[in-house]
């Protein structure tokens, strides 16, 4: 996170070494086994906090057997941070799809912003987790976190400077600094949602009144 990433918008992002991880990711049923994990480790780490939770209560939760978790995981910190890999990975998986279907910079701007939080609507417990549990540890956030978020901005600096290049957005604003303008306000409202009474829809009506607000200081005049 350094200085360039906020004053320049013509860097080309570095790209981050992968983290080795445990177990196989694929379809099928070892497939569905780890998901199976990440969701019980989702719901506990919600309920007790990630750092008062047991490697036992999340294999009891998943149903399986303690020794099972090891398979696809070295420890308890692996599994809180592969759960934000694995949520923002699927994030920009379907974000790229999403964003090749829209004609305009506006348009891909508001499919950004609608698609951060309609990952979290109707899914508290995440959440809670990602907004709250993983700040919890520095450490974590640095050394593992911190490649897959940084992914995740370059993708939303990308469509602010396309924007820029076209015409569309004013070029007078560090297409970095938009990115963490935008992450820092949908993942401050997705806690306060996450934290309060977690209305349905409540995401997604968000969405709309954030998207409308940061255009209309975005568009160029």
């Amino acid at each position: 996170m350094t200085e360039s990433r906020f004053s320049s918008s013509r860097e080309e992002p570095a790209r981050p070494k992968a983290r080795a991880s445990r177990g196989p990711r694929g379809r099928g049923r070892e497939g569905d086994k780890r998901e199976r994990i990440l969701r019980a480790a989702t719901k506990v780490f919600a309920r007790k906090g990630f750092y008062a939770t047991k490697v036992s209560e999340v294999a009891k939760a998943a149903g399986v057997a303690d020794g099972t978790i090891y398979l696809y995981f070295e420890n308890k910190d692996d599994l809180l941070v592969s759960l934000f890999e694995d949520r923002i990975l699927r994030l920009l998986s379907t974000l790229e799809r999403a964003l090749a279907e829209r004609d305009t910079s506006e348009a891909r701007l508001r499919c950004v912003i609608e698609m951060q939080l309609g990952l979290l609507e109707g899914e508290r417990d995440l959440a809670e987790v990602i907004t709250v549990n993983l700040r919890q540890s520095t450490r974590l956030m640095k050394q593992y976190a911190a490649p897959k978020f940084m992914l995740y901005l370059d993708s939303i600096a990308r469509v602010i400077a396309e924007g820029q290049k076209s015409g569309a957005f004013r070029a007078d604003v560090s297409p970095h600094l938009v990115a963490r303008t935008i992450f820092g306000a949908l993942d401050g409202i997705a806690m306060t949602w996450a934290l309060g009474k977690a209305e349905p829809g409540g995401l997604s009506r968000a969405a709309t009144q954030v998207a409308d607000i940061l255009l209309s200081g975005l568009l160029a005049k």
